[in-house]
């Protein structure tokens, strides 16, 4: 049972990138999903979420520039980020559980997280 990140990288200021979450030994369909990033010296921040019941939910950081998405016949979860600035360079990490609340309170299949630096 994981989570496998993909696609994080360096991108200049307004560019785009789309991260990747695939699940193995389990199915995503169903669960809640979430991407969480953090940055050195910054809290985790809930960056965009899906419920088990499909509503979607952003930081108001991201809104308007971040989609989340999640392809249950392949069993992936994606991040499409438009319009990269600085701040939003940190470790990415995705993570599933029966809900939101359980992920956030440990119970729940959390990646290893991808690196994304934007800069000049």
């Amino acid at each position: 049972v994981q989570l496998l990140e993909s696609g994080g990288g360096s991108v200049q200021p307004g560019g785009s990138l789309t991260l990747s979450c695939a699940a193995s030994g389990f199915t995503l369909a169903g669960l809640a999903v979430a991407w969480f990033r953090q940055a050195p010296g910054k809290g985790r921040l809930g960056v965009a979420t899906i419920n088990s019941e499909g509503s979607v939910s952003y930081a108001d950081s991201v809104k308007g520039r971040f989609t989340i998405s999640k392809d249950n016949a392949k069993n992936i979860l994606y991040l499409r980020m438009n319009n990269l600035s600085p701040d939003d360079s940190a470790t990415y990490r995705c993570a599933a559980g029966n809900t939101v609340g359980k992920i956030l309170s440990g119970n729940g299949v959390w990646g290893q997280g991808t690196q994304v630096t934007v800069s000049s």
